[in-house]
């Protein structure tokens, strides 16, 4: 089954300042939450971003780029809250594309309660993330299991775009091929030494 842009909303969760710096290739994980947010907005996908009470703001480099403020929430499970539960009916839409923070946390128990209540999910796997791989791959198995899609960031990206040869394909190109090339984005670990 694909999924169709004028289905879909982009839910960003819980990619904050406090707990960015202990994820696993979390460099790399705001890269391509930064590269579907963009995509996103050019090929005109809602985006709901959350924030989990007392783990600060958004990292700015993607708090700059969301349409709107965040959802605050206590609950793990951003469709456990009342105000994105709303924001999301609003859409009209049934398909969520999540991405972000702990994936085996509010990732997965929002993933479980949108299958649930029969929407489609597809999870960007390469743009979300645990402290530990071990979670991260435990949780990816369980949602996949439990009936969301699993896709990359890339793919999703193309997915919606649909076709080439277009003004808003050529957009997303550049988008496409920032991503690939960002450097200063990439974990500590796949850098390479300065010559």
């Amino acid at each position: 089954m694909r999924v169709k842009r004028s289905d879909c909303v982009l839910a960003v969760v819980d990619v904050q300042d406090r707990l960015i710096d202990t994820i696993a290739e979390h460099q790399a994980v705001i890269k391509n939450i930064r590269a579907l947010v963009q995509a996103a907005k050019v090929l005109q996908v809602p985006i709901l971003g959350t924030e989990q009470e007392k783990l600060g703001d958004t990292v700015p480099v993607l708090k700059a780029l969301l349409p709107d403020a965040p959802t605050r929430k206590l609950t793990f499970s951003c469709f456990e809250s009342r105000e994105f539960k709303d924001k999301l009916k609003a859409t009209g839409r049934n398909t969520v594309i999540i991405c972000g923070i702990e994936t085996h946390i509010c990732v997965m128990q929002t993933v479980l309660d949108l299958l649930v209540w029969r929407h489609k999910v597809m999870v960007a796997r390469d743009a979300t993330s645990s402290h530990d791989p071990i979670d991260r791959e435990a949780a990816i198995h369980r949602m996949e299991n439990s009936g969301a899609m699993v896709s990359t960031s890339e793919a999703i990206i193309y997915e919606l775009t649909e076709q080439a040869g277009t003004d808003e394909f050529k957009r997303i190109l550049d988008i496409v091929k920032d991503r690939r090339t960002s450097k200063e984005d990439l974990p500590r670990a796949r850098r390479k030494p300065q010559a």
